[in-house]
C-alpha cells in the first residue's frame, strides 16, 4: 500500500461515493491498492475505501476562501509527492497522477492559497524557554520580571500553544506576587496592564476560567490576607461592570461576600448577598443559588439570627436537590446543618451531621476543612454528656455526680482518624472534656488560657464554650449548696474562689430560672434553700378531670345553641 500527500495546501477534502462520504481536514493521505483507492485522515487509524471500478468518483475541493471546485475524476491528474506518475484503470479509462500539474487534464490552474500554520507548526520555542527559566528560579522576585515579559512579549502571539503558556504564566505570576508579599500588585494583577492584552485576545469563557483560578490561587497562597482578597474581588467586579460580563461578576461577588463574612463585616456582606440573590433568582442559576444561600445562612448565624439562618439553609438545600452537588459543597451544607442543630441544643442530630461532613472531607483528604468537623463532633459529645449529668442535678437529687463516661471522647481520638488529625486542636478539646468530666471550673479556665488560639477563634466553639462555662458554674454551685438548707453566700464564694457580687448574681438567676427553690436574704447575707415538695398526684388527676369536663360542657352548650337557632 502506497500513501501520497494530496492537496496539502487545501483546508478541506470531501470525498463521496454512493452513500459513503468523509471529511478530512488539513492533510489527507491517498492510498493506492489493487484497483482500489482509499483516503486516511492524519493521526487517525480509520481508512475510507473508494473503488473506482464500481462507479464514478467525485472530489470536491474547497479552498481557504469561499471558492469551490467540483469535477469528475474518471480520468485526470492529481498532484502527489512520492510518485511522479501513477496510472490506474477505472471503467476502462486510464487515470494519470502527476506531480507536475496537480490537476486533471484540461482544467485551469487555481490560484494558490496561503497556508495557515497549524498548532503543530506554531513557533513558541522562545516562550517555552522563557517560562522554564522563570519557573526554575527559586526566588519569587526573580520570577516576576520573566513572567511579566512573557505576558507582554513583542510578537503578541495568541495561538493555542502561546495562549496555554501565557495562562500558566498568569497563575505562576499570582503565586509569585503572594510569595513576595506584593499586595498592591496582586490586587491589580487581573485588571491592570499586565493581563489586559492577554484577556483581550482570549474568549470570555477562558477569561472567566483564568480569573476564578487566580482568585483560588490568591486565597490558597494568602489565606490570612483577607483585605487583599477583598481588594482583588472588588477590582474584578468593577472591571466586569465595565466589560458587561454579568456571569463572571456574580460569581466574584459571591466570593467577595464569603471574604467579607470571614472579616466579620456581616452588614456589608448581607447587603451584597441580598442584591445578588435578586439577580440569581431571575436567571435561575441553581449552582450559584446554592452557594449564595449557604453564605447567607452563615451570615445570619454570625448575626445570631437563627430563624433566618435556618430559612436560608433550607433554600440552599431546596436548590441543591435539583442539581448534582459536588462532595465539597455537600459537606459544607451538612456542616452548616450541624451548626444550627447545635445552637438548638440538639446535640445528637448535630453530631450525625458533623460526622457526615467529616467522612466526606476525610475521603477527599482535605485535612484543613475536616479538622473543624472533628472538633465540633467532640464539642457535641462533651455538651451532650454534661447536659445529661446536669439534668439529674437540676432535680435536686443528692449525691448526683458527673462521671467520666458521660463525656468520654477517647473513642474519637484513639482510632485511625484521631491519630491522623492529632495536634493542638484535638488536645484542646480533650482537655475541655477532662475538665467537664470533673466539673472543675478552675481546670476549665486553665485550659482556656492554655489554648486561646484553638478555642477562641472559632465562632461556634467560642459561643458554646461560654455556655459550657455557665453550666459548669451552675453545677458547682448546686453541688456546694446541696447539703445545706441555709448557707452564707460569702462561704459559697470562698469555696468557688469567686467574688461575692458574681456569686450573688448567678444564684439569683438560678432561682428565677427554677434551677432550685430558695431565696436570697441579703440583710443577713444568706441563701435559704427549700426542699423539693412531693407532688400530689391525686390533685393533679382531679384537675385534669375537671378540665376535661369543662371542655365537654362547652361542646354540649355549643351544640344546643346550634339546635335552638335551627328551631327558630
Amino acid at each position: 500500500m502506497e500513501y501520497f500527500d494530496v492537496w496539502s495546501n487545501l483546508k478541506l477534502l470531501h470525498l463521496s461515493f454512493g452513500r459513503c462520504s468523509c471529511h478530512v481536514y488539513q492533510t489527507a493521505y491517498l492510498s493506492v491498492g489493487n484497483d482500489e483507492w482509499s483516503v486516511r485522515a492524519p493521526k487517525q487509524s480509520t481508512t475510507y475505501p473508494f473503488a473506482l471500478k464500481e462507479g464514478r468518483f467525485q472530489g470536491f475541493l474547497k479552498k481557504h476562501g469561499d471558492e469551490k471546485t467540483s469535477k469528475t475524476c474518471k480520468s485526470g491528474r492529481l498532484r502527489t509527492k512520492e510518485s511522479p506518475r501513477l496510472t490506474m484503470t477505472a471503467d476502462g479509462e486510464a487515470m494519470e497522477v502527476d506531480t507536475a500539474t496537480g490537476l486533471a487534464s484540461g482544467d485551469a490552474a487555481p490560484e494558490s492559497a496561503p497556508i495557515e500554520p497549524s498548532e503543530e507548526e506554531e513557533d513558541v520555542g522562545d516562550l517555552v524557554a522563557l517560562l522554564d527559566a522563570a519557573l526554575s528560579e527559586n526566588v519569587a522576585s526573580a520570577r516576576i520580571p520573566l513572567l511579566s515579559s512573557l505576558l507582554n512579549e513583542p510578537s503578541s502571539r495568541y495561538g493555542p500553544a502561546a495562549t496555554a503558556l501565557k495562562e500558566r504564566a498568569v497563575y505562576s505570576l499570582a503565586r509569585a506576587y503572594c510569595e513576595d508579599n506584593r499586595t498592591n500588585e496582586v490586587v491589580t494583577l487581573l485588571t491592570g496592564e499586565t493581563c489586559s492584552a492577554f484577556f483581550a485576545n482570549i474568549t470570555k469563557a477562558k477569561c472567566a476560567k483564568v480569573v476564578r483560578a487566580v482568585l483560588d490561587i490568591v486565597c490558597s497562597c494568602s489565606p490570612d490576607e483577607l483585605e487583599m482578597q477583598a481588594g482583588v474581588c472588588r477590582n474584578i467586579v468593577d472591571w466586569c461592570r465595565v466589560e458587561k460580563r454579568s456571569f463572571l461578576r456574580q460569581r466574584v461577588e459571591a466570593k467577595l461576600a464569603a471574604v467579607l463574612f470571614q472579616q466579620d463585616k456581616y452588614g456589608e456582606a448581607l447587603a451584597l448577598v441580598d442584591n445578588l440573590l435578586a439577580e440569581l433568582k431571575k436567571l435561575d442559576d441553581k449552582q450559584l443559588l446554592v452557594e449564595t444561600h449557604l453564605i447567607e445562612s452563615k451570615i445570619h448565624h454570625g448575626l445570631r439570627n437563627l430563624p433566618k439562618s435556618k430559612a436560608a439553609l433550607t433554600a440552599s438545600r431546596t436548590n441543591a436537590n435539583a442539581i448534582y452537588m459536588a462532595p465539597a459543597l455537600q459537606s459544607q451544607i451538612d456542616l452548616m446543618s450541624g451548626v444550627l442543630h447545635t445552637e438548638e441544643k440538639d446535640y445528637d442530630t448535630a453530631h450525625s451531621y458533623f460526622l457526615e461532613a467529616f467522612e466526606q472531607l476525610d475521603q477527599m483528604d482535605d485535612r484543613e476543612k475536616a479538622l473543624p468537623c472533628l472538633k465540633y463532633m467532640m464539642l457535641c459529645k462533651i455538651l451532650d454528656g454534661l447536659n445529661k449529668a446536669l439534668g439529674l442535678s437540676k432535680k435536686g437529687v443528692p449525691g448526683v455526680r458527673s462521671y467520666k463516661s458521660d463525656v468520654d471522647i477517647s473513642g474519637m481520638i484513639t482510632g485511625r482518624q484521631g491519630v491522623k488529625y492529632a495536634g493542638p486542636a484535638v488536645d484542646a478539646m480533650s482537655a475541655i472534656a477532662a475538665a467537664a468530666s470533673t466539673r472543675s471550673l478552675k481546670e476549665y479556665e486553665a485550659v482556656i488560657a492554655q489554648y486561646p488560639h484553638e478555642l477562641n477563634e472559632d465562632l461556634l466553639i467560642r459561643h458554646h464554650l461560654g455556655t459550657l462555662r455557665e453550666q459548669l458554674l451552675e453545677s458547682n454551685l448546686i453541688r456546694i449548696i446541696e447539703p445545706y438548707s441555709c448557707v452564707e453566700i460569702s462561704h459559697v464564694a470562698h469555696l468557688m474562689e469567686m467574688d461575692l457580687p458574681s456569686v450573688e448574681k448567678k444564684l439569683s438567676q438560678m432561682i428565677l430560672d427554677g434551677k432550685f427553690r430558695g431565696i436570697l436574704d441579703q440583710g443577713k447575707g444568706q441563701l435559704v434553700v427549700y426542699e423539693e415538695e412531693d407532688v400530689d398526684k391525686a390533685m393533679e388527676g382531679g384537675l385534669k378531670v375537671i378540665e376535661n369536663m369543662d371542655s365537654v360542657v362547652m361542646s354540649l352548650f355549643g351544640r344546643s345553641q346550634a339546635l335552638r337557632s335551627m328551631m327558630i
